[in-house]
């Protein structure tokens, strides 16, 4: 009987023993490859490049437009009177100025239309990690790519502890700062704490 007892005691402490394994389990997860092997990102990045010869055709189309009324400019510029060159050199560097600032902005919504494509993928990948992370119990999920937490059960926010051990603790000693931790020490020949004035000492009698 004993024997049987001991027997079911070692089972009990073996289960218990995996089970606080178990959910201390940590995984481990390359993202960004995860992202790659999606199909839903070939698609994406099909959009994005689409998005985005657009935006080229219609820099290219502002270019040519600007060669052109450059081109026009250098070949009758002789011919114009002052007030004319001066328009057209102003059209011209207006022109040049809409083309830099097209093509900021473009960049500028390429990214916005690109995060916009990427975010349900990643949000799709995320909840696939859970779920995979809940099945397989575990308790932690890293992305080797960039370090980060990608899945992490609930848990108990210790600061409220941590800061109160460190009340108990000797303050950090700072490069620079006062050994004391306060103010400077009084030199001599200041006011003391009673209000009278000690005199420094001098060399003479």
């Amino acid at each position: 009987m004993k024997k049987v007892t001991k027997t079911i005691a070692f089972v009990l402490i073996g289960v218990a023993i995996s089970t606080v394994a178990m959910a201390q389990k940590i995984a481990h997860i390359q993202l960004d490859s995860l992202i790659t092997l999606m199909p839903e990102t070939k698609k994406a990045q099909d959009i994005a490049q689409e998005y985005a010869k657009q935006l080229e055709k219609e820099i290219t189309a502002m270019q040519t437009e600007f060669q052109t009324k450059l081109a026009d400019y250098q070949t009758n510029s002789p011919t114009y009177s002052e007030l004319v060159r001066k328009n057209k050199e102003e059209e011209l560097q207006m022109l040049q100025q809409r083309i830099e600032a097209f093509r900021e902005q473009a960049n500028q919504d390429y990214q916005k239309k690109y995060g916009e494509l990427s975010k349900p993928i990643y949000e799709k990948a995320k909840k696939g990690i859970e779920a995979v992370a809940k099945e397989g119990s575990y308790k932690y999920v890293i992305d080797t790519s960039t370090g980060l937490v990608l899945y992490s059960e609930a848990s108990d926010d210790i600061l409220p502890l941590v800061k109160k051990k460190l009340d108990s603790m000797p303050e950090a000693v700072l490069p620079g700062a006062p050994a004391n931790g306060g103010g400077a020490t009084t030199p001599k020949g200041t006011t003391t704490p009673k209000g009278t004035t000690t005199p420094p000492k001098t060399g003479g009698k």
